[in-house]
């Protein structure tokens, strides 16, 4: 599947010359923030570049708007207006002395907290190995992995005249690391237990009915080969070189904060998906390879986690829909605390050249009942989930509430997950017995290509 890159901010649509920070000898740090984040005053102006980000003359980001008198910057001098961002010139020196090569926490559960056996029972499988990815309609391959295809989301632009229904944020906050996983209002974490049902809805889940699999199965387990693993970071991790070698147009460039002993993602998608701390920023890469001093990748994209921005549109991310990766795994931690507020990822074995926002990046066939990048499903709230215990439980009431949403071309109906020794695969077995019928499609906005 394909991937893409750097988010762009929804201010930046709307301004084309704005006030940007300037950090200078005459309105430096007045006052310490955070660590080493310092306040900075905004009156220098900005120009947008061709991928929508505000640049000072001498090629700087400013994230700074007119309503704002601060911003924050790292040590290239780029300027954000979400705090946790280290300032131009940290107070006391730079810090980047200090940084480690490898990352000390290897997150998937809390250090500290003892992992306990899971139930030997039924192991879940992992990606398909054997199901390759179908052959989307001639002259529209679809990319490599076997996950989704990024696709990197400038400003999004829906139909006109085609308003689509508001999610209701859900209030709950999703924390990784210190961080909140994108705001609330954010499409992951939106209700839509309220929305109205698609009105194709019973011919999508006809067409992935015929295409694959037809119950929902969990996509990692005990087995610590299964799922998707990642890492958080400090925010003195230092940065490496990253070279992409399939879709460099729409990654964002290096260098980005992956240790040299990050855990790569088995399957065929290679996955590498860092958080660090501090900052908030979110490292992913696809197809990864350690290279050097650094890594090679197919694709990569860095989400702030702190805002709704998309890729541009028609771009892949390290995900075949031009999503982020991280926000849609299923972590065990959230699901013992007994409530998850986010929706999952999903992949299908056959997917539509199209995508629905906050997707960017297009399936694969023409076929105008498969499922596009970016779909909403949800289980019906008429699905008698009381027999469901435990993990499987949890994960149900999540798809009721927060649904799931199609994120790259893989094996039908595979909800994906956060590789952790911990999961109890006799539990998750349970999810085989939802079949794929008892989900509609959700109408959260317009079809785009």
């Amino acid at each position: 599947m394909k991937r893409t890159t750097a988010s762009i901010p929804f201010a930046a649509l709307f301004f084309g010359v704005v006030s940007g920070c300037a950090p200078s000898a005459d309105n430096g740090a007045t006052s310490s923030i955070a660590e080493d984040l310092t306040i900075r005053v905004c009156p220098e102006s900005v120009t947008l570049d061709s991928r929508g980000d505000p640049r000072n003359a001498a090629g700087h980001i400013r994230y700074c708007w007119p309503h704002q008198n601060h911003c924050y910057c790292d040590q290239d001098n780029d300027c954000y207006a979400t705090q946790g961002h280290r300032a131009c010139t940290p107070p006391g020196g730079s810090s980047d002395a200090a940084a480690s090569t490898d990352a000390t926490p290897v997150t998937a559960h809390d250090a500290g907290q003892p992992a306990p056996s899971a139930d030997a029972g039924t192991p879940v499988p992992p990606h398909d190995a054997g199901t390759p990815v179908p052959v989307a309609d001639a002259g529209t391959p679809v990319p490599p992995h076997d996950a989704g295809t990024p696709t990197p989301t400038p400003v999004p632009v829906a139909d006109a005249g085609t308003p689509a229904p508001t999610p209701v944020p859900s209030g709950a906050s999703t924390l990784v690391g210190g961080c909140q996983v994108f705001p609330l209002d954010n499409a992951w974490n939106q209700d839509v237990s309220a929305l109205p049902v698609h009105p194709n809805s019973n011919a999508i889940i006809a067409n992935i009915q015929a295409n694959g699999e037809t119950a929902i199965k969990a996509d990692f387990g005990s087995n610590t080969t299964y799922g998707i693993p990642y890492v958080v970071v400090p925010s003195t991790q230092a940065m490496v070189p990253i070279s992409f070698n399939e879709y460099p147009s729409e990654s964002d460039p290096g260098p980005y904060p992956v240790p040299s002993n990050a855990v790569i993602e088995g399957g065929n998608d290679h996955h590498v998906l860092v958080l660090q701390q501090g900052s908030c920023m979110l490292y992913e890469m696809y197809h990864s390879a350690r290279s050097g001093s650094g890594w090679t990748a197919g694709s990569g994209a860095v989400w702030n986690l702190g805002s709704n921005a998309l890729r541009p549109l028609r771009w892949t991310s390290a995900d075949q829909g031009g999503l982020p990766v991280f926000a849609g795994l299923t972590r065990y931690d959230e699901v013992t605390s007994g409530a998850i507020h986010h929706a999952l990822r999903v992949t299908f074995n056959h997917t539509r050249d199209g995508f629905i926002l906050p997707a960017t990046h297009p399936g694969g066939s023409a076929d105008a009942n498969a499922p596009p990048m970016g779909l909403r499903l949800r289980l019906k709230a008429s699905f008698n989930i009381s027999s469901y215990t435990g993990e499987s439980r949890v994960i149900l009431e999540t798809l009721r509430r927060y649904g799931m949403i199609v994120a790259d071309t893989g094996s039908n109906w595979y909800v994906s997950g956060a590789t952790d020794a911990r999961w109890n695969d006799t539990d998750l077995q349970q999810l085989t017995q939802v079949p794929g019928t008892a989900f509609e499609a959700v109408d959260t906005g317009a079809f785009q290509q």
